[in-house]
């Protein structure tokens, strides 16, 4: 049973902050032998979420937008500020925090720094450590074949090749240039996300994947590709309650039987973030005719 068969989509009119939710972001920036490097590492962020217990959000409706929390502002910095960082020694120190978009200002005009105002008693020397942050941040290797592999569309970049930054509690641990990329011998090419749905489409397709006269398979379905480049779990686009409601056990799950049995063999290349393997999910959906065809519905 297609629950689509059951649904009627009405498009209501979205407020303002919906849009800004999908805007893309400007960057941090970090201080590194010498070069300034766009980062999207949100170290101050996570201090003041975590360790002040601040209420502005990030990447979802309630935002700060501008650093006192009244005024609006662009709609590529939600979080109101850029924080500049760099790397001294072994430590990482906050710089200075400004008004977005306040270094394209001429040399003259030097950004006001917000630093004093949001840290206090921090700030030494004025500079603040970042003594709360554990984790790896990542910037990307100067090199002419550096790509992108991955973008949610509005922070977060990967690339293909990283200097990728181990820190513990604000103290630099170990530094690793990295490459986010895995080319297996007989793994398919996943460099570009959006061709990945079109992949197993076909792959379903040369399985002459075909229609039940019992249960109709068509619809949405979310198929993740796990660490290792294999295929993973494999569940249809709707909510457990939605599932639960308009199709029955047996149904669902010979259709989730029926994808994994003819994608279970496919070995995709491997993609990491900060050099580590990660998974990410694939949105497919198909339609499948009486006559056998199948079709890839996928926007």
């Amino acid at each position: 049973m297609n629950l689509k068969c059951f649904y009627i989509l009405v498009f209501f009119y979205l407020p303002s902050q919906y849009s800004l939710a999908n805007s893309p972001q400007v960057p941090d920036y970090l201080i590194y032998q010498n070069d300034t490097i766009p980062t999207y590492n949100l170290l101050v962020e996570q201090y003041l979420q975590k360790i002040k217990g601040d209420n502005g959000k990030l990447f979802n409706m309630n935002f700060r937008n501008s650093i006192d929390g009244r005024l609006g502002g662009s709609l590529n910095c939600w979080r109101g500020y850029q924080a500049i960082y760099e790397i001294e020694n072994d430590s990482l120190f906050v710089n200075n925090i400004i008004e977005c978009h306040s270094l394209a200002g001429t040399v003259k005009d030097k950004p006001k720094s917000y630093l004093s105002e949001i840290f206090g008693e921090k700030v030494k020397n004025e500079r603040v450590f970042l003594d709360w942050f554990t984790g790896k941040i990542s910037f990307p290797t100067v090199r002419d074949d550096n790509l992108i592999l991955r973008w949610d569309g509005v922070f977060e970049k990967i690339y293909h090749y990283e200097m990728v930054i181990d820190i513990d509690q604000g103290k630099i641990i170990e530094l690793n240039d990295e490459e986010n990329y895995i080319d297996l011998e007989n793994g398919i090419n996943r460099l570009k996300k959006d061709t990945i749905s079109t992949i197993l489409f076909e792959q379903l397709r040369n399985s002459r994947l075909k229609k039940n006269n019992k249960f109709d398979c068509s619809d949405e379905y979310l198929i993740t590709i796990l660490e290792d480049g294999k295929v993973g779990e494999i569940r249809m686009a709707w909510t457990d309650q939605q599932i639960k409601e308009f199709f029955t056990k047996r149904e669902y799950n010979y259709c989730i039987s029926l994808l994994t049995k003819s994608l279970s063999k496919l070995q995709f290349d491997i993609i990491k973030r900060k050099g580590e393997p990660l998974q990410e999910t694939i949105l497919l959906e198909i339609w499948l005719n009486d006559d056998g065809s199948i079709e890839n519905w996928t926007n």
